[in-house]
């Protein structure tokens, strides 16, 4: 059994589920009432009678409701079995891992660790949150051995890029990054600029797509194709196959650990998405000699004068801008809006760095993209102070499509709005 602590309370309800052939059903707080209400009162038990044990664990993109996925015990063991495959093929024995893990145990990303740990026969440490969001404190409270030095134990842990970027902006954090031997970075998009100054520091990141749907992982990146300039997610895992439907480019999967379905009213429903065994994730991609890339959310394009625009690649570019010139960006986030002319026109919501000037920032960056192709130029960008991903580095673009529409009404959203810049 793997160790490193007292192990949470969904950990262990799903140990003890497991034990007696069951299901567990794991969510935040937060979201239990609704897990509740998608159950109904015999969802579980009805279910474990047909699949035996396994979990329900919540699976939501950047937008589009929560939905609630089944996934069966063996599904997650065969991701756990062809991630070990992955880790042997860059020279690591399974077996001596040290597998650290911060994220929560309702989230695929964080139940995989602990499963991989227990199969393979590693070690699972949980990290608190609070020392994700104080470096110098992780970096005292858990120290490494570096690579290779006698009877270090291969440290592996997943991230979300959010996560990666706070702790590589403490020397100390950076530091203890570079102690790992893979950082799988998963849940967003990684944005270039944060993977070059990730490269600038030698850390052995690995990209890889994976969804509660196919059961974690089903691409990575190898890290020293990663540190040789390589972009995007990788190749396809043992077992799993991708393709592009024509037309859209959404990226479709084949695999044997897919969700069998969602649970909706305590029933289990057909996955959304999945046409003669191939599921669509909603993800527009391409695919090359080194593996997927990963263009952004199709539910997300936009359709502005006869172009099709992914925001999450012009986000990144802007980032990118502002950490070249050294602006104070902290966020950014495009939304489409309707227009009668072009169908859509994006719209930039901005927060600045702390003690920086929202005004003059909105104007800089408007400049600089006066020169972009039009369907790409934001028509308006707008201070939000209070804009945020989730902790998990996800947009709830539904949520702030709502604070510009409460904006655009004359109403003032708590957040409130210190600059708007019209280029245009």
């Amino acid at each position: 059994m793997a160790g490193g602590g007292v192990r949470p309370a969904p950990l262990a309800a799903l140990e003890a589920a497991w034990a007696g052939g069951r299901l567990a059903a794991l969510a935040a707080p937060q979201e239990r009432e609704a897990l509740d209400a998608a159950l109904g009162p015999a969802g579980l038990e009805r279910l474990a009678e047909r699949w035996g044990a396994g979990v329900v664990v919540g699976s939501g993109g950047s937008s589009g409701g929560r939905r609630w996925c089944l996934q069966p015990r063996a599904h997650l063991e065969a991701s756990a079995a062809a991630t070990a495959g992955w880790v042997r093929a860059i020279g690591l024995d399974p077996a001596a891992c040290l597998h650290l893990n911060p994220l929560p145990a309702h989230h695929v990303s964080g139940l995989m660790p602990w499963l991989r740990a227990r199969q393979w026969g590693g070690t699972h440490r949980l990290i608190p949150p609070e020392w994700m969001r104080q470096p110098g404190e992780l970096a005292a409270r858990l120290p490494l051995t570096r690579p290779g030095s006698l009877q270090a134990a291969p440290a592996l842990l997943s991230l979300v890029p959010t996560q990666l970027g706070r702790v590589m902006a403490d020397p100390a954090g950076l530091d203890w990054l570079r102690r790992l031997a893979v950082i799988w970075v998963g849940g967003a998009p990684l944005p270039s600029a944060l993977a070059a100054r990730a490269r600038g520091a030698g850390l052995r990141l690995s990209p890889c797509y994976g969804t509660t749907e196919t059961a974690a992982m089903v691409t990575a990146l190898r890290p020293e194709r990663f540190l040789a300039g390589v972009e995007g997610c990788g190749p396809a895992l043992p077992g799993v196959e991708l393709r592009l439907a024509p037309g859209s480019g959404a990226l479709e999967v084949r695999c044997g650990r897919l969700s069998p379905g969602v649970v909706r009213d305590g029933a289990l429903r057909p996955l959304p998405g999945l046409n003669q065994g191939w599921w669509g994730s909603g993800d527009g991609g391409s695919l090359g000699a080194e593996g997927l890339r990963v263009l952004g959310r199709i539910d997300g394009a936009l359709h502005s004068g006869g172009e099709t625009v992914f925001p999450e690649q012009i986000e990144a570019r802007i980032r990118e801008l502002a950490a070249e010139r050294d602006w104070p960006l902290q966020e950014v986030l495009l939304l489409g809006r309707p227009h009668p002319d072009w169908g859509e026109r994006l719209v930039a919501l901005v927060r600045p760095a702390p003690g920086g000037d929202a005004a003059a920032l909105c104007r800089q960056l408007a400049s600089v993209a006066g020169s972009w192709v039009p369907a790409e130029r934001p028509a308006r960008w707008l201070c939000c102070p209070g804009l945020e991903p989730t902790p998990l580095g996800k947009w709830e673009r539904g949520r702030w499509q709502r604070w510009l529409r409460s904006l655009e009404a004359g109403d003032h959203p708590n957040d409130g709005t210190a600059a708007d810049v019209h280029p245009e």
